[in-house]
């Protein structure tokens, strides 16, 4: 089976060759037959994976790497047939470049060896990084750099984890976390290790790269970048940590402080944006801060661990699902939100904006059911379980001002029904379906939500209380109530990445003479 894998990995790889070899021989034409193809080539990864589990030297599919490849292979598809439908005259090459970036983070997935995955996070870096700079602005050269600038630490800093992990006799992921836990650095390698997923995974406070390159990449990239990006952290973190074999109650306990730090702290900067996509990118950082905090309570407590890496899968699984394609509603809004599908547009956002709160029957709710139950005896000073409900109000408050953003833009087009809709519609839909499928496979049934009155009101009092609170500020400023500097006062995306950034801009500019010499050298 090792070999078939083999094979339908080439098959996008040649695929994304391709395109970016018609790109190459000049100014692309638009969409061609070429370009609407793309997302039958990741048919073949994600057969493969249905078919089930394989085992290889190099190349593995197991219980973590097939739900995540195939939500993964779901989104690029959609996202592909986005980019088909789009009127951006360069669309070969972004659809090149988005192959090879599902290349490289499939292959972080089906990797057998430390070796493999870093590869595979190097592709990665590499193509998200050109794919933020494919729209050729100001704005994404800025963010681009600042992108390449962290994902190349963190590739140099995973780098050398690897080789201390390798050095203790982790060559294969499956023997990694042993190999950490057993190593006498181990908590050196712990520390890089969340360090260099840290970024990765745009937790607090290494995420500051991501509101700024969603808002400056084109709405499918960034969806990806939201939905299927930020989960190469998340897998370095279950496949290296040593989860279930030392309690590490320091670092876990980090780990749980800064998840929660950047969980409710992304809803000032969050709101004030006057960019929707810039909204949900801070909601992205905020549930990527859910996921980093099941993953420092199974780190600080073992017992617990397989109860949550089991859960941060189906976790992954939902947000990725429902992060990307509400990403991709901006787009989808603009092209046919006034049109003949208008209604379909509206219950799709709608069932993706259910999903990201948490809410009954959604897919969130089984994910954040399953997650407070995983960590509900985690040994911590704070009580997890008392906050986490509330990581839902937040995620309620980002959604409504992304949804004021969109409104108040007035971009809704009337194109007609397509293959990009559809797709798209088949991400929200098979999203919450296919949540609930893998958490009834894997999760015990009292893992599992019901539909009594008690879990129903559980799930739904976190979005009430947002949605109460998002009213009361809407009512008080109409009422005039509100000072007026509320409605000019913004945070810069990025908030401290973007200070940092600012500050040695100014001092670059402040070492340089007018006309374009600097200070202590001749401009002869």
């Amino acid at each position: 089976m090792t070999w078939l894998l083999l094979v339908a990995l080439a098959v996008p790889a040649a695929a994304a060759a391709a395109l970016l070899v018609h790109a190459s021989r000049g100014p692309d034409a638009g969409p061609d037959a070429l370009v609407r193809a793309a997302p039958l080539a990741l048919v073949p990864v994600v057969v493969v994976d249905l078919l089930g589990p394989v085992g290889g030297l190099v190349l593995r599919l197991d219980l973590v790497g097939r739900p995540l490849l195939l939500f993964v292979g779901v989104l690029y598809a959609a996202a592909l047939a986005l980019t088909a439908r789009s009127a951006d005259a360069r669309t070969a090459s972004r659809s090149g470049l988005l192959l090879v970036a599902f290349v490289g983070t499939a292959t972080v997935l089906v990797a057998a060896d430390a070796v493999t995955f870093l590869a595979g996070c190097v592709v990665t870096t590499v193509a998200a990084h050109r794919l933020i700079l494919h729209p050729r602005t100001a704005t994404a050269r800025r963010a681009g750099r600042l992108y390449l600038a962290l994902a190349a630490a963190s590739d140099v800093v995973l780098a050398v984890a690897v080789v201390l992990v390798v050095a203790a006799g982790g060559l294969r992921l499956a023997d990694a976390p042993a190999a950490v836990a057993a190593a006498p650095a181990g908590g050196v390698i712990v520390g890089l290790l969340l360090l260099a997923f840290g970024i990765k995974a745009a937790t607090f406070p290494l995420h500051g790269w991501l509101p700024i390159d969603e808002a400056a990449a084109s709405v499918p990239v960034g969806a990806v970048l939201s939905g299927t990006v930020v989960k190469v952290g998340l897998v370095g973190w279950l496949r290296f940590l040593p989860l279930g074999h030392e309690a590490m109650p320091g670092w876990g306990t980090a780990l749980v402080v800064a998840a929660l730090v950047g969980a409710f702290g992304v809803l000032v900067p969050g709101v004030l944006t006057d960019d929707p996509e810039v909204s949900l990118a801070y909601s992205t950082v905020g549930q990527m801060g859910f996921l980093a905090m099941v993953v420092g309570v199974a780190l600080g407590a073992p017992d617990l661990a397989e109860a949550c890496m089991l859960t941060a899968v189906v976790y992954a699984v939902h947000h990725g699902m429902a992060k990307g394609g509400l990403i991709m509603a901006v787009e989808v809004w603009e092209r046919y939100g006034a049109g003949r599908a208008r209604a379909v547009v509206l219950g799709g956002a709608f069932v993706l904006a259910l999903a990201i709160t948490g809410a009954p029957l959604g897919s969130g709710a089984v994910a954040k059911y399953a997650a407070k139950r995983a960590v509900g005896e985690a040994p911590f000073l704070v009580d997890v379980t008392a906050v986490l409900p509330f990581v839902g109000t937040v995620s309620t408050l980002l959604l409504v001002r992304a949804l004021v953003l969109l409104r108040a833009s007035g971009h809704a087009g009337t194109s007609a029904p397509d293959a990009g809709l559809w797709s798209w519609v088949a991400l929200a839909v098979g999203g919450t379906i296919g949540t609930w499928v893998l958490a009834g496979l894997w999760l015990p049934p009292e893992k599992v939500p019901g539909l009594d009155a008690v879990t129903v009101w559980t799930a739904a009092w976190p979005i009430l209380l947002g949605l109460v609170f998002a009213g009361a500020v809407v009512g008080a400023a109409r009422a005039g109530v509100l000072p007026s500097w509320t409605r000019t006062l913004r945070v810069p995306a990025g908030d401290l990445l973007n200070a940092v950034a600012r500050t040695v801009d100014r001092t670059a500019d402040a070492r340089t003479r007018p006309d374009g010499g600097t200070i202590g050298r001749s401009t002869r």
